[in-house]
């Protein structure tokens, strides 16, 4: 590149440039940074870039590309700081005059920014050394641009591109480099929490690995080495934690004259270098590859990887049209998230409720069971009363039997009392043991009744506590004839008892007496008061054996009580039983009820949608055809001026030749009329809610058709077969004369015969 314009080979004009150069009030272009020894080459590079420097607005604007060109050469070290902020154009910007406002300010990020300061370029002198200037310096921009820009605070990676600024310019001036790259560089949509930029620059890069590296691409789609996985920090450092310091410098020129273009350049360049050694690698082998080869392989300097960088194609259109693509997909993924929200939320609503129902289905199991249980137990319970209650039977019987025969005896002692009453009483041994035998059989008998009873009464009351835990039956209906039949034995109890109470009295009034009658009796001798005893012994024993016996009979009037008691509750217990069961039938058939609607309900919405679409289909054809008729109506107009211009043209002419022609423009008239009697019926059928079956396309390409062969023959017409149809449905003919020679008649008719207008009387299309 020939860049004579801006060299002075004179020594004049050098010692000139030289002395404007100290002159300057940049402290990086003075003359105390240069040294004696530098070459002629370097010198011009120097001079060069001053006047660059000096000139930057007309540089910037008539020799763009020679800039570029050589920016990509390397921008001199010294020239740096100044050149970066042109670039950026960063001279002047408000927001310096806040950094010292700022800086006062606390920041949420604070922590954060201390704790990963000593991370940032650890072996570098400037920030190595902890609570150093320079990581002072480093704390300060990137707090001051936490404060400025909240959404992104701050983040990791950043902070190797504003530590490259602050080893060029002072902190104010990095503050604004980075605050312009964060704005105008694509840095803050990379930076930014959801890092959707970097998503696009991953999705970029590798479409353009697959466009000109196919077969690295597809091995890294074999062994699932992601594009993220290498490539997200040279997109978000710009090559500063993957490349030595000088060559990533160099890059970084590049990029602040030109952006992140590079970035792909160069990462594409690097993967051709080393394409053949990563396709033998796997996974860890192509991670150990970036980490620890491919930054040795740029140390001999970066103008090899730049130059291979502007070999490497890159289309800005392509890469537009791929940044919608991309767009578009995450698009449809946030619809899709939303969707699986809406779903997941739906499902766990349907878990919970399938909970509840499983819970609710396990209780009335649950208690389903325990009834089940319950009402086995008093089976249980029932049967072991039952047979207590016939054992107890048995005992009562047997007790009234023993009651019977000691009726009989005591009705044998009265008759023998009745004898002795008249003279002494004579009693003999015999009798004597006969009577201690059955006293003691009586005591026996009345231990027993008395065991038996107090068992009976507790069996009793546990009966009565069972039954009062039963629920109290309401429906009195079922239960009548329970009823009637226990207030029957209800009433033969009592009547039985009432009988054997009254027999109790008699006893005892029968007693009193006889001890009132033989009381001065048995007192003569041993014994006959030993006999007298033991007889009244016998009676006591009798008496409290008819007490007993009493006591028995309310007992059993009790069980009969208890045992009615218990049926009922039985009775209770199986309706119960049944109307679980109807509820569980209930329950099902609810549910399978409850399926069908929903199938239904799903269908119902199905035949809505085919209806909404078949609607959507019928509107459009009704607009088609509304169209259509728009298009016939005009054709037929335009059809109504030509007849009308040619009746005009048949008045004209019949003038000129002195001829009748008031049949001509009757007949032009009637043809007229049909046809807005046509327009008419096309403008009714436009308005009817349900048009009929109407094909105006047909009707226009009829009409074309027609005035294709306007000026045929009559042969001709008559070939087609729409026109024929309608020559044979027509009513008449109408001949028109549109040059009227001065000729015989003979001549006239074959001149009608060359053009006829056919008008169907009542037809929907119209032949001309």
């Amino acid at each position: 590149m020939n860049f004579s314009w801006l060299l002075e080979t004179d020594s004049k004009s050098l010692r000139s440039m030289n002395g404007s150069r100290r002159n300057s009030g940049s402290s990086l272009v003075s003359s105390s940074s240069a040294s004696s020894n530098l070459s002629h080459l370097e010198e011009d590079t120097w001079i060069l870039w001053g006047r660059i420097v000096n000139e930057w607005e007309d540089v910037r604007k008539k020799k763009e590309k020679q800039l570029k060109d050589l920016v990509r050469k390397g921008v001199p070290h010294h020239f740096r700081a100044i050149v970066w902020q042109l670039l950026c154009n960063a001279q002047n910007m408000p927001i310096k005059d806040q950094y010292s406002e700022l800086l006062k300010m606390t920041s949420p990020c604070e922590k954060l920014i201390r704790r990963d300061i000593a991370r940032t370029y650890p072996e570098h002198d400037f920030f190595k050394e902890k609570d150093s200037l320079g990581q002072e310096v480093l704390f300060n921009v990137m707090k001051a641009y936490s404060l400025v820009d909240r959404e992104v605070g701050y983040c990791q990676g950043s902070a190797f591109i504003v530590g490259l600024l602050l080893m060029q310019m002072p902190e104010e001036e990095a503050f604004c480099v980075f605050v312009k790259l964060m704005q105008d560089y694509r840095l803050r949509e990379l930076f930014k929490p959801s890092m959707a930029e970097l998503g696009l620059c991953m999705y970029q890069f590798e479409f353009m690995i697959q466009e000109q590296l196919p077969d690295l691409h597809m091995h890294f789609q074999a062994q699932s080495f992601h594009t993220s996985m290498y490539a997200s920090s040279w997109f978000l450092t710009i090559f500063l934690t993957s490349f030595p310091l000088p060559v990533a410098t160099r890059i970084f020129d590049i990029f602040m004259c030109e952006g992140l273009e590079i970035v792909f350049r160069v990462g594409l360049a690097i993967l051709q270098m080393n394409q053949t050694e990563l396709i033998q690698l796997d996974m860890e082998g192509m991670l150990q590859h970036f980490q620890r080869v491919i930054p040795h392989q740029l140390d001999s300097g970066p103008d090899k990887v730049i130059l291979a960088a502007y070999q490497v194609k890159y289309n800005a259109k392509k890469m537009k049209k791929l940044e919608k693509e991309y767009t578009t997909i995450k698009t449809k993924e946030m619809e899709e998230q939303v969707e699986i929200k809406r779903l997941r939320t739906e499902n766990r609503l349907l878990k919970q409720r399938i909970d509840t129902l499983e819970k609710e289905s396990a209780s009335l199991a649950d208690r389903l069971i325990q009834g089940q249980v319950t009402r086995a137990q008093e089976a249980e319970e029932n049967y072991l009363v039952k047979r207590e209650l016939a054992t107890v039977k048995q005992q009562s019987e047997e007790a009234s039997a023993q009651l019977e025969q000691a009726q009989k005896t005591m009705r044998q002692l009265q008759q023998q009392q009745q004898p002795h009453a008249k003279g002494a009483p004579r009693y003999s041994e015999e009798s004597v043991l006969q009577l201690e035998k059955e006293l003691v059989q009586a005591r026996l008998n009345e231990a027993e009744s008395q065991c038996a009873l107090k068992e009976m009464q507790d069996k009793v009351l546990e009966m009565g506590k069972r039954n009062t835990s039963l629920p109290d039956d309401t429906n009195v209906a079922r239960l009548q004839e329970e009823l009637i039949g226990v207030k029957l034995r209800e009433a033969e109890a009592l009547t039985g008892l009432k009988e054997l109470r009254q027999q109790v009295r008699d006893l005892e009034e029968h007693w009193q007496r006889h001890l009132a009658r033989t009381a001065g009796r048995w007192k003569d001798s041993p014994k006959k008061n030993t006999l007298s005893e033991l007889q009244d012994e016998l009676m006591s024993v009798r008496l409290r054996e008819a007490e007993a016996q009493a006591e028995l009979r309310e007992t059993r009037q009790r069980m009969l009580e208890m045992e009615t008691q218990n049926q009922i509750h039985s009775n209770q217990l199986r309706r119960a039983e049944q109307e679980s069961r109807c509820l569980q039938e209930c329950v099902q058939t609810l549910t399978v009820q409850n399926k069908d609607l929903h199938m239904q309900l799903q269908e119902i919405k199905r035949r809505q949608a085919e209806i909404e679409c078949k609607s959507k289909e019928e509107v459009m054809a009704v607009r088609l055809r509304e169209a259509d008729n728009i298009a016939a109506m005009a054709e037929l107009q335009q059809q109504i001026s030509e007849l009308e211009i040619q009746k005009e043209e048949g008045k004209v002419q019949g003038q000129l030749n002195h001829t009748d022609s008031s049949q001509y423009i009757r007949d032009l008239k009637d043809q007229i009329a049909e046809l807005k009697h046509e327009i008419c019926c096309l403008k009714g059928q436009r308005g009817l809610a349900n048009p009929p079956t109407f094909d105006g396309i047909h009707i226009v390409n009829h009409y074309v058709r027609d005035d294709r062969s306007y000026q045929s023959s009559d042969e001709d017409g008559v070939k087609d077969p729409i026109l024929q149809d309608s020559q044979q449905r027509s009513g008449g003919r109408i001949r028109l004369r549109p040059n009227l020679p001065d000729t015989d008649s003979e001549e006239d008719e074959e001149d009608d015969e060359a053009l006829r207008l056919s008008v169907p009387p009542s037809s929907k299309s119209t032949t001309v």
